[in-house]
């Protein structure tokens, strides 16, 4: 998706990770301008090779840029980073929008909502599902929240991203459909590990469910369709999703379930899964390798024979 005349001058993106950097490749292959920073030397020069201009500082891209868009790990990373804006923005006023699309407690969207009030400062709230792999095939939902006419202007570049950008109302509304999107991911991950070594286990190729239910529009799913072929082949690097990085994601939603006196029994259920699979050295793995615990349950591994 090319951008239009009415499309944002420059770019700048803070936190050049997995998510942010395939965000700015993929906007510099459409034409758009932009300049990031992150604090890992080795992201800064995966921006520069793909012609994007690195800077030195939170600062600098926010007095380069007329949108900046963050993706941020932690809770300590946002809070410095805006912590960093706010500042550069108290020194030098600008009108800025801020796309801000991590995926971190309720409390800290707030929080930097709140910090932010000052004139000229937009900011949405734009928390996406998915992850790089589906961003090549345009399935990433971005949850679109905040100032809706505000929102609208950012379309040329939400289109670039993906073919799915709901607009889901008023700021903090994209974390929450988040919340409820990687809810639902959390207990059909476990769900395919668990129809993954059933299979087996009733001397079944798995590799056949996947291939007679994964294109079920009953049935089937984006996970299992994503998730499955890891768990069939005992293969979980390169990961989608790390088993350590979804720890926390299932610690907000706990934490927001907690505060709004939900119960959560199914997805509850699926929590010690994801911890065995962390005490078995797994944390840097897909979190696919879910099954690899089930298959150790069920007696069908008994080696370490897995990736």
């Amino acid at each position: 998706m090319k951008k239009t005349k009415t499309s944002p001058q420059k770019i700048g993106i803070i936190g050049l990770g997995i998510m942010g950097g395939i965000m700015a490749e993929t906007l510099l292959m459409n034409d758009f301008t932009v300049c990031g920073y992150d604090i890992v030397p080795d992201a800064m020069k995966r921006l520069k090779k793909a012609k994007g201009q690195p800077l030195k500082s939170v600062c600098e891209v926010i007095l380069e840029s007329d949108v900046v868009i963050t993706s941020l790990a932690t809770s300590q990373a946002l809070l410095e980073v805006f912590t960093q804006i706010k500042q550069t923005l108290i020194e030098h006023p600008k009108k800025i929008i801020l796309i801000e699309t991590s995926t971190l407690s309720m409390s800290d969207k707030e929080h930097i909502s709140r910090d932010l009030k000052m004139k000229g400062v937009e900011l949405l709230d734009c928390p996406i599902s998915g992850t790089a792999a589906r961003m090549k095939d345009r399935a990433w939902t971005i949850f679109v929240s905040g100032n809706e006419k505000i929102s609208k202007k950012m379309k040329p570049i939400f289109e670039c991203l993906s073919d799915n950008f709901p607009y889901v109302g008023d700021y903090g509304n994209g974390l929450k459909m988040k919340m409820i999107a990687n809810h639902l991911v959390a207990i059909y991950n476990v769900a395919c590990a668990e129809s993954t070594i059933f299979a087996k286990k009733i001397g079944l190729d798995p590799r056949d469910v996947l291939d007679i239910f994964g294109p079920s529009p009953v049935i089937g799913t984006g996970v299992m369709r994503l998730r499955m072929p890891f768990m069939i082949d005992r293969q979980y690097t390169p990961p989608t999703m790390k088993v350590e990085v979804w720890q926390k994601d299932m610690q907000v939603i706990g934490d927001l379930a907690k505060s709004v006196g939900c119960p959560l029994p199914i997805f509850n259920a699926t929590a010690p899964i994801y911890t065995a699979a962390m005490a078995q050295g797994l944390a840097k793995s897909d979190t696919a390798s879910t099954a690899e615990v089930i298959g150790q349950m069920a007696g069908l591994y008994k080696d370490k024979s897995h990736s």
